[in-house]
């Protein structure tokens, strides 16, 4: 995952993706403010400024809105080109792209305006006098909102860049704490197994095996929930052969769609969490409950266990919880949850995301 995001980093273009209604939408949003403030700043205040204002707001938004939409339209059509420059030379084509098109459009409105038509209509008033001025002008302003726009989402794609590189280390971060102590107080359980029961003994190698085949794997961001919900089962299991009846697990997931995409070790280190902090440290034991379900379109998940009597959360749950809220934030924007808490003699987390379909991505 860390090697995906730094190449992918790398390699795409900064420039969002203009070719989708969203984006249209927000460029006619846009455009439609800027005109409004435009035609604002120069009104003089004199009779019939009122009428003078919707006229110019008229006119501004017209030109406008053909400089905005044929602008989204030429990002749209070379989009795949430009994925395929230096950032600076992508940069530096989108500038001149846009500011010719700019020229163009500034021209073909200097030239509409001087035509038969327009001039036998009378609204020939509503066009630029001098053509030269005119384009200069809308080059330069052009020229100067261009490259701020352009600095505006390079910096954002930088700041998301890092923000999935910092989620795509803590997994590795993750996925290293696992490994010493559990992989110590496995292979120790499996050895005092060889004797008493061999093939509960390789049973549990194999599942130690898919555990950690789970772990380290980099081959996907993404997992249906049904393969998660095995990996946390396949640990479960590791952890009865060590903590025998001292640990019970209560699974009521029947109601989750197990077609779900979720990010990989979602569910194994909350369960992981769970035991260590809340059933390891309690000589009779204790029960960590999994409750799941969906509704509407959003899957909820909610993991308790019970508190010891003198515990403080140590570091590696604010790790574990850290990367499971960056990286459903990265996946799923403002619609994912994350909760975690004490309350009472219980400590509670909580998981609510959208229910993506495997399908759907297929």
């Amino acid at each position: 995952m860390l090697r995906q995001a730094l190449r992918g980093g790398a390699e795409s273009f900064y420039l969002p993706d203009f070719c989708t209604s969203r984006a249209a939408l927000a460029i006619v949003l846009i455009v439609e403010l800027t005109a409004i403030v435009l035609a604002l700043a120069r009104q003089g205040g004199t009779q019939g400024a009122a009428l003078d204002f919707w006229a110019d707001l008229a006119r501004t938004s017209l030109f406008l809105l053909w400089v905005g939409l044929v602008c989204a339209a030429l990002l749209c059509w070379t989009r795949r080109r430009l994925e395929r420059l230096t950032v600076a030379r992508g940069s530096a084509v989108v500038l001149a792209l846009l500011t010719a098109a700019i020229a163009a459009i500034s021209a073909a409105a200097y030239l509409i305006g001087r035509s038969q038509l327009a001039l036998g209509a009378g609204t020939a008033e509503f066009f630029p006098s001098a053509a030269w001025p005119f384009v200069l002008r809308n080059m330069g302003i052009g020229f100067v909102i261009i490259g701020v726009a352009l600095r505006y989402f390079y910096v954002t794609h930088q700041w998301r860049r890092n923000i999935e590189m910092r989620a795509a280390a803590r997994v590795h971060a993750l996925q290293a704490r696992i490994r010493p102590h559990f992989l110590f107080n496995s292979m120790n359980t499996i050895a005092s197994l060889t004797r008493s029961d061999p093939v509960l003994a390789e049973q549990a190698v194999q599942d130690l095996a898919d555990l950690f085949r789970a772990s380290l794997s980099d081959q996907r961001e993404t997992i249906t929930l049904e393969e998660e919900l095995e990996v946390a089962r396949t640990y479960q299991r590791i952890e009865e052969l060590r903590l025998g009846p001292r640990l019970r697990v209560s699974w009521d997931v029947e109601r989750l769609p197990r077609d779900a995409r979720v990010p990989g070790l979602l569910l194994q280190p909350l369960i992981e969490n769970a035991i260590y902090h809340g059933i390891e440290p309690r000589p009779e034991g204790g029960t960590v409950s999994v409750v799941g379900e969906l509704a509407g379109d959003l899957i909820t998940v909610v993991v308790r266990n019970p508190v010891a009597q003198r515990q403080s959360e140590r570091e590696g749950n604010r790790l574990a919880l850290a990367n499971i809220r960056e990286r459903l934030a990265l996946l799923y924007g403002d619609l994912a949850l994350v909760k975690a808490g004490r309350f009472e003699d219980e400590y509670i987390v909580t998981l609510r995301f959208p229910h993506v379909s495997a399908r759907a991505n297929a």
